[in-house]
């Protein structure tokens, strides 16, 4: 087994890549500064280089709200470039595992999306990431499609970082709170990947961890679990805070294929905070 990962700089790719190492499964991370995505050549070159039994493409546009006025950028890396990434899988004969998002659904209603359930972005970010959804189904049988949610790593930029940056300022932030989804640590995901690479057991699967909140729970979680108890959070509607790119009020996710294929679920968010409130101190 040789496992290429794409986007290692990022939050998620960074955790797959330990995970592999800490397996002992050769792999290779690979990220902007080896390849361009939009460039079909040099993906072509590259993956043939390598020769990977599979490939985890973690690698993505996902500026959201940036998205919205870049849209032939978001285009470019979402969609064309894994079309080259699926072109390239399908020329070495490897598997290809694509990273989604809860955005490729309309967000409405109140109950988990179910993996095959109609689609409906409402964002430029969000029908993109579905395009690619479509092109790796288009181009290869072996696959994965893994739809995820409001992810946080230690490697990168995320919503608990920014909040804990926000608690030490002394500000006290104004946070969605009809918006209900599950955050999701890349290192529990990540495991769950590398689970799933090594396997046949190809198809689309919802993976975040366990149990719901809206942001503002979430946000008062981060800042009771970092000790930051006097920092108050004001909840707001998604209307009243006015981002440029719609966002899904139902992020909810079914884990039922997951479940199917007998693969383990994620601990619950709760638990997955507490461990990267602590991983961050450490590092």
């Amino acid at each position: 087994m040789k496992i290429l990962v794409t986007g290692v700089n990022g939050q998620l790719g960074h955790d797959v890549i330990a995970h592999l190492q800490a397996r002992g499964v050769a792999c290779k991370g690979v990220d902007i500064q080896d390849f361009d995505l939009t460039d079909a050549q040099q993906v072509m070159q590259a993956v043939k280089a390598y020769a990977p039994t599979a490939i985890v493409h973690c690698a993505a546009y996902t500026a959201v709200d940036r998205a919205e006025e870049e849209k032939e950028k978001a285009y470019a890396v979402n969609v064309l470039g894994t079309r080259h990434m699926a072109q390239a899988a399908q020329a070495v004969d490897a598997g290809l595992m694509y990273i989604s998002t809860d955005y490729v659904f309309d967000g409405k209603g109140d109950t988990p999306f179910e993996v095959d359930d109609p689609k409906g972005p409402k964002s430029i970010y969000g029908a993109t990431k579905l395009q690619g959804e479509e092109e790796v189904q288009k181009l290869l049988k072996k696959y994965f499609i893994v739809r995820t949610s409001w992810v946080f790593g230690l490697n990168g930029h995320n919503f608990i970082k920014t909040m804990l940056r926000l608690g030490r300022e002394g500000k006290h932030p104004s946070v969605v709170d009809d918006q209900i989804g599950s955050p999701t640590y890349t290192w529990d995901l990540a495991r769950l990947l590398c689970d799933m690479i090594v396997t046949d057991k190809y198809g689309v699967y919802h993976a975040t961890n366990e149990n719901l909140c809206s942001w503002y729970e979430f946000a008062c979680a981060i800042f009771q679990t970092a000790g930051m108890t006097d920092i108050q959070v004001t909840p707001v509607s998604t209307a009243a805070y006015g981002a440029k790119a719609a966002r899904p009020l139902n992020s909810r996710l079914s884990k039922a294929s997951l479940d199917r294929a007998g693969f383990d679920r994620l601990p619950t968010w709760q638990d997955a905070l507490a461990r990267y409130i602590h991983d961050l101190v450490q590092a």
